[in-house]
Parts: C-alpha cells; structure tokens; sequence
C-alpha cells in the first residue's frame, strides 16, 4: 500500500486533475476536504466540517488528526499552505510519515503579507505549517524563495501543475481576429483593465474583426457586463463564464492571442495551456510570467494603454503571432506537460519514503 492523504479543495479543478494524474502513477489516493466533490482516481473523498468559515480549519483540527490515524497514510499532503497546509503539517503522525505543501500563490505572496492582523495571523500560519513540511513544491520560482524566507528545513521543488499537451493542442483560429482570456473574474486578474484596452484596441484598429471572449466566471460578472456596455463593446465581447476542458481547449484554438494580466500570480495553468495551443500570449509583468512570455508581451499590472499597445503589435504583425505561437507550443512540450510533471513529483514522494520502494526503481531526478 503506498497511501496518500490529500487535504485539498476537491471541488477544484487544479486538485482533481494532481490527484487523478498520481494516482495513474500508482498511489492510493484519498481527499479530505471541506468542499466534497467527485474525484478522478480518488479511492475515497471524505468531508471534514463542510464550509468555509475561518475558524473551522482550526475547529476541525482534532478530527482531522482522528482521521489521518485511522487511514495510516505514508504520506500526507496539503494543497494551499493557509488552509488545507495546515490540517496537513498537524495530522500528527510523526517524522516517519512525510508531510508535504503545495503553495498555490496566493497563499504565500499575497495573504501573509496583507499588513492587519488577519494577515499577521496567516503568516504565523504559514511559517508554523512550512517549519513541519519534508518537502514543500509551488509552480515558479518566486514563490518557493518566498517559502524559503520562513526558514523552512523542507526540501523546496517546482512543480507545475502542466498542460496535457495532447488535448491542447494548436488548431486552425475563427474567422477575425479574437482575444481570449481564461481568469476568473475577480480582482486579482483585472479582467476591467482588458476591457479597457480592448475598448482602445477597436478604437485603433476598427476593420480588424476584433472580438474578445471572457471564460473563467466570479463574482464581479454584474460590473464587467456593465463596463462593457459603458465602453460600447456589444457583441464583441462574449461573456462566456466557466466551463469543461473540451470547450475551454475550442475557445483558446478559436482565438488568436490570450491575455492574463493579474496582480499578483504563480505559473498558472491557463498560462501553460495556451501555450500548449500555440498561442501568443500578452501577460502582466510577474516574475512567474517572465519565466515563459518575452519581455515584449509583458506590460506592466492594470496598465491598459500598455496592453492595447502589447495586443496591437500581434493584430498588425502576423508573421510575429505565427513565430510567439510555435516558440509557444515547443516551450509547453518541453517544459509543461502535466504527464512529465506529475511523474516527477511521483519521484519525489518516492524519495521521502524509499523504504516503500525497490531501489532499482528508483529513478533520477534533478533537484
């Protein structure tokens, strides 16, 4: 039995497709969670004090630790170091049962270092779950140094949570010329300030057949509705709100460039997937978005001049978009596939338990 305890968010996307993709690698895998949902791969997923109030992830602690005893994991492993990190770094099982985090970006760039006392308190959180972690992974660089600051001893990785390169793959675009954007529509992720400059980039280039398309969904839907009435966007803007892989994988091929601008960000998923499709890509300035987009599609956060400007060159140059979208697409498959990722971090629970593996199966990985 090579058992691990997931505590995760099994309602989110990003968990289902980590947990689904380990347990092909040959783990037993078991959620618990506090938002219940079906898991791909999953043998079991288990509620824990169903909500979202603050103050049940310290409630829940005791059952928490209940539970961890009765599954006798190898492993445990909290994705969100604010939250489910915590039920994870206290399970209570001891030295030889590794615990491992993954930071998702926020939890460790934004949330401990809101300057009040809620953000005090999670940064005492944070440091006290990380100080407990045998290995801590997160998706781009600056955010494992910020992991480092909080004198963790845990082994420090990148891993991506990858694209599945197959699926998203490029294709032929639809007729004019569309932009597309797969953030939720929240404040991090400035989806105003792409309406703004997409307002701007109509004005400039009239005759180029712009429409822009709007995935991801949240809760200041009511506001960019009416800011795109406001900005006289009407049908060139389709507001089309969350939705499965297959119609997410024809809105990024239908398009001819994606935007994702937020204020504050890891190496997304959305990133690396519309790479995998071939896509030239417009990003904020962040140090996780200059590890795969040029200087010159980088503009600076909530900058909508900046990003008319970024999205005008690709409108106007189309030998430009064509070279961005293969360098795009050989960039993912070398460096983002979700199959190459997660059997790396198969590796690296291996390295943590080597007594539950033959030696000869234990293959190389670079640190």
């Amino acid at each position: 039995m090579r058992r691990i305890l997931f505590f995760a968010d099994a309602s989110s996307v990003h968990t289902r497709r980590w947990v689904q993709a380990i347990a092909a690698q040959g783990f037993d895998c078991i959620v618990a969670t506090r938002r219940p949902a079906e898991v791909p791969g999953a043998s079991e997923v288990i509620s824990v004090r169903a909500g979202s109030d603050a103050t049940g992830w310290f409630a829940a602690l005791p059952e928490v630790r209940r539970l961890a005893r009765r599954l006798a994991p190898q492993w445990v492993h909290g994705h969100y170091v604010t939250s489910y990190g915590l039920w994870a770094a206290a399970s209570g099982l001891g030295p030889q049962v590794p615990v491992v985090l993954t930071a998702w970006g926020s939890d460790i760039l934004v949330t401990p270092r809101q300057a009040d006392l809620s953000g005090r308190l999670m940064a005492a959180v944070v440091g006290w779950s990380l100080r407990r972690a045998a290995l801590v992974t997160a998706d781009s660089q600056d955010v494992l140094a910020e992991v480092r600051r909080y004198g963790t001893p845990a082994v420090c990785e990148e891993v991506l949570w990858g694209a599945d390169t197959a699926l998203f793959c490029p294709a032929e675009p639809a007729p004019g010329f569309g932009v597309v954007s797969l953030r939720n529509w929240e404040p991090n992720y400035n989806i105003g300030t792409l309406l703004d400059a997409f307002a701007m980039l109509r004005a400039e280039r009239p005759g180029a057949g712009l429409w822009l398309q709007l995935l991801g969904g949240g809760p200041d839907e009511a506001a960019l509705r009416h800011q795109a009435a406001r900005l006289g966007l009407g049908e060139a803007v389709r507001f089309t709100g969350r939705v499965g892989d297959a119609a997410m994988v024809a809105a990024i091929q239908a398009a001819r460039v994606s935007v994702t601008v937020p204020s504050s960000d890891a190496t997304s998923v959305s990133l690396l997937e519309s790479l995998s499709c071939g896509l030239p890509v417009v990003a904020s300035d962040l140090p996780a978005n200059r590890a795969w987009v040029d200087a010159a599609q980088c503009v600076p956060v909530r900058d909508a001049p900046a990003l008319a400007a970024a999205l005008r060159c690709l409108v106007d140059d189309p030998l430009l978009r064509q070279a961005l979208g293969q360098r795009n697409r050989a960039l993912a498959l070398l460096r983002a596939s979700r199959q190459a990722q997660m059997a790396q971090m198969a590796r690296l629970y291996e390295r943590l338990r080597p007594d539950l593996f033959r030696p000869a199966a234990w293959p190389a990985t670079s640190s």
